[in-house]
This record gives C-alpha cells, sequence and structure tokens, in this order.
C-alpha cells in the first residue's frame, strides 16, 4: 500500500519529512520551495488516490506560480499543526 492511498497516511508521511528536514536544519524558505516542487511533480506524474488528493490536484491545475506557494504553504502547515494536538 502506498502512502497516497490514504490521505492520513499521505499526512503523517510528509509530517515525517518535515520533522526530518527541519532537524537538518532546512529553513522554512527551503522547505516552501521543495514543497511546491514535490507538488508540481505530484500533480503532473500522480494519478490521485482518494477524494483530498483530487480536489488538491484539481486545485493546482487553476493555480497560478503563487497560488502553488500558498497551497504548498499549507499542506506544510496542515501536517505542522496536526504534530502539535
Amino acid at each position: 500500500m502506498s502512502v497516497l492511498d490514504n490521505f492520513g497516511q499521505w499526512k503523517d508521511f510528509l509530517a515525517e519529512r518535515l520533522n526530518h528536514a527541519e532537524h537538518e536544519g532546512m529553513n522554512n524558505e527551503t522547505i516552501s520551495n521543495l514543497a511546491t516542487e514535490i507538488g508540481g511533480y505530484l500533480a503532473n506524474h500522480v494519478e490521485p488516490k482518494n477524494e483530498e488528493e483530487k480536489v488538491l490536484a484539481d486545485l493546482w491545475k487553476v493555480a497560478d506560480e503563487n497560488e502553488k506557494h500558498a497551497i504548498a504553504n499549507m499542506m506544510v502547515k496542515l501536517v505542522q499543526n496536526d504534530g502539535s494536538r
């Protein structure tokens, strides 16, 4: 089973990677840029596996570059906030 099959697992996977990046000293701008690159890769190369991913893919398709950065930043915040609960 892929981490992309379940949105909760996907968020957990992202949270682990985010924690690792922060632990290695990666700054927020770099994390933001990487999140945007990952979002672009997923949108162009990976078929959405669940409803949440379909919504994100649809939003990504209509977003301009600034909006794509905003979507990526919101995903980063989402996994950061889930870890603080």
